[in-house]
């Protein structure tokens, strides 16, 4: 999948912009708060329906506008065209359309043009609580799987309902619907993070090693309380808690993904470069399964480039993702000269734009 003509209006600091890409590096060039970040969080909010970043809809308006639009015009791996528009207004919402046709549900169209993005903001799932690491298991799975997004969207209005009436009531009955509901949907959901994640420690642990050259040996790992019991005997025993409490004790939403190199945790023992390699790793294999599964190469997203990272590891993940295997690849970098350089070193053919103030000039 690649991505040939971008079209922004009213997108963050960028008022009107349109670009033609090439299939191979992109790379966007300028100052801190430029704009070249938007311009892949917009590439993003095309696949994803939603920001990379912690903001939403109306926070991706300009300031001075009541609306944007992103349209991304595309070609599959066999050479289909298709045309995506993604546009927000402050009165009316957002609404995406593929090929002129309107989602009855913007859900349904999570995975249709794969992307991975590779960002300094990866370091949370290092560093921040299970939410974090969830949140990102959640988002590639909806990429991977069909029916699994959904799956997430009703057991969390699901938990949401049983949450608030266990601040009003301990009816037997009522609190034995909620937990069938929950015990369907968490089974299905524990099944697909259980499975994706075995298929990724390999993968993390060949990347790693590519990249890095360490001989510690990095370990992914994924820990639920539905290894040792199905959900429903969990909230079963969990019944009076769950009363005392008055909010759900068990159950998916409490999962995490540990990270972990030479055998002790990443967060403590792994050094900042050690740190970064790993989140390379992790989001190359990511990028692996999404494309296997989806049987269409997805567009890789590397924002600041060299963000915690030595030229040495830099040309090592560039050497990575120039084969046949990767795709159309969009790059963010402050410094030019260092970019050009190592492009250069590399050996690898690209396409510079240059971003100041909103605008993007070739």
């Amino acid at each position: 999948m690649r991505l040939d003509k971008l079209l922004l209006i009213n997108f963050k600091n960028i008022q009107q912009v349109e670009l033609s890409l090439s299939e191979g590096f992109n790379c966007f060039v300028g100052d801190n708060g430029a704009g070249k970040t938007n311009i892949l969080d917009a590439v993003y909010y095309l696949s994803m329906s939603k920001s990379a970043l912690t903001m939403t809809d109306g926070q991706s308006v300009n300031h001075a506008e009541e609306f944007f639009v992103i349209e991304g015009s595309y070609l599959s791996d066999d050479n289909r065209s298709e045309v995506v528009n993604c546009s927000f207004s402050r009165r009316a919402g957002k609404v995406i359309k593929r090929n002129g046709k309107e989602y009855d549900r913007i859900a349904d169209h999570v995975g249709a043009f794969p992307v991975v993005v590779v960002s300094p903001q990866d370091s949370t799932l290092i560093t921040d609580a299970a939410e974090e690491r969830r949140k990102y298991l959640n988002g590639v799975l909806s990429q991977i799987e069909a029916g699994y997004l959904a799956a997430m969207i009703r057991y969390n209005t699901v938990l949401a309902e049983r949450n608030r009436y266990l601040k009003i009531g301990s009816a037997e009955d009522m609190l034995l619907i909620y937990d069938q509901q929950l015990s369907d949907l968490g089974s299905r959901i524990y099944q697909a993070r259980k499975a994706i994640i075995e298929k990724m420690q390999p993968l993390v642990a060949q990347y790693y090693a590519s990249l890095s050259g360490d001989r510690e040996q990095v370990d992914i790992s994924y820990r639920s309380e539905l290894s040792d019991q199905p959900l429903s005997e969990l909230l079963l025993r969990s019944r009076q808690r769950d009363i005392v409490n008055q909010f759900t004790t068990s159950g998916v939403h409490r999962d995490d993904v540990v990270f972990s190199i030479g055998g002790y945790p990443l967060r403590k023992f792994g050094s900042q470069g050690q740190q970064k390699s790993f989140l390379l790793a992790l989001k190359l294999a990511q990028y692996k399964l999404i494309s296997e599964s989806r049987g269409e190469r997805a567009i890789l997203l590397l924002d600041d480039l060299f963000d915690k990272l030595d030229t040495a590891r830099v040309e090592k993940l560039l050497s990575l993702v120039s084969g046949e295997e990767f795709g159309q690849i969009i790059i963010t970098d402050c410094n030019k000269q260092r970019l050009e350089s190592t492009l250069q070193s590399a050996g690898k053919e690209y396409k510079l734009f240059t971003v100041a103030a909103g605008d993007v000039k070739l």
